[in-house]
């Protein structure tokens, strides 16, 4: 799915041109979950379409108990999805914020993420869900031969997604985040992982997308004042058009637009001077926005806009 025409401003709900998970969450917000759980249902075969779906509905809810009324008053495997999900989001809000109730409220996410595996035995997204949780925990399983460093981290968890959904985008993405510098991990072994995992994916797969998060995370031009430069050089220069030619054609066929897929491609194109190509990202995108990885970099509207300035499309109060 290509996003529609940009119309002047920028629309930064989670949901994007997903319109009926739209319509979802303003139900939900109202105090109406029938449709929650209907969006959930119909995404039962597109685990991409599924963990968007229900990672959005989850922001949208974990500041009420709807969800878990839902599942007490009529249990279904969506109903404990969106549960896990929501119980996942205030476990790591509450490591986020130091607090000490952090620890119990881990313990009842990861019990909800188990609780939706066995409800929906061949979806992958409960254990994302559970691989999303490993920051905090920090299980310390060995690595798979062959790897440089041989990191140890939630090997056995990455491994019960994977067994599901080989390349499942949102697991490879919350393995990687456990080794990130905020969350405690090494440049070394962050790296080792980033290569180990994008190098086995398809050409086509999302997870080629890992090395352009990566290098995100690791910008510090307090620490290297040519930090900026990094993407101009020639392997980082590759890879962004590499992901260019092969994945990002594919995003016609998605659903929903991914806006923080394509936003990590634009803004590595760009930074590598690849303007007409950061170009055709950032129109694909239509009007649809997110915080990440223009954040990283100064206020996400501001980023976003001097971007789209340098490859002639409109922003918002232009005349």
């Amino acid at each position: 799915m290509i996003a529609g025409t940009f119309e002047g401003r920028y629309v930064w709900h989670p949901a994007a041109d997903d319109h009926e998970l739209a319509q979802a969450c303003v139900d939900v917000q109202a105090g109406h979950y029938h449709s929650a759980l209907a969006v959930l249902g119909d995404a039962r075969e597109d685990f991409a379409l599924r963990a968007h779906r229900s990672l959005v509905l989850a922001s949208i809810s974990a500041d009420s108990d709807l969800a878990e009324r839902r599942l007490a008053e009529e249990p279904s495997a969506d109903a404990a999805l969106l549960w896990a999900r929501v119980a996942m989001l205030r476990a790591l809000r509450m490591a986020d914020a130091g607090d000490s109730r952090a620890a119990s409220l881990v313990r009842i996410a990861q019990a909800a993420c188990d609780q939706a595996a066995l409800m929906s035995p061949r979806d992958p997204t409960p254990w994302a869900a559970r691989l999303a949780l490993a920051r905090i925990d920090r299980p310390n399983d060995p690595a798979p031969r062959g790897m440089l460093t041989a990191p140890r981290g939630p090997w056995v968890l990455f491994s019960r997604a994977l067994s599901l959904d080989p390349f499942n985008r949102e697991a490879h993405h919350r393995f990687l985040a456990f080794y990130f510098a905020r969350h405690g991990g090494s440049a070394s072994a962050r790296w080792d992982v980033v290569e180990f995992l994008s190098n086995r994916a398809p050409a086509d797969s999302p997870v080629r997308l890992l090395p352009l998060v990566a290098r995100v995370e690791d910008y510090d031009p307090r620490a290297d004042p040519l930090a900026d430069r990094v993407w101009e050089q020639h392997r980082c220069r590759s890879l962004a058009l590499d992901i260019y030619r092969h994945w990002f054609p594919k995003v016609a066929e998605y659903r929903f637009t991914p806006v923080v897929d394509l936003a990590y491609l634009a803004h590595a194109l760009l930074m590598a001077e690849c303007q007409e190509e950061a170009r055709t990202v950032l129109a694909a995108m239509g009007p649809y926005a997110s915080r990440m990885p223009w954040s990283v970099f100064g206020a996400p509207e501001e980023q976003l806009t001097r971007a789209r300035r340098r490859c002639r499309l409109p922003v918002p109060g232009a005349d």
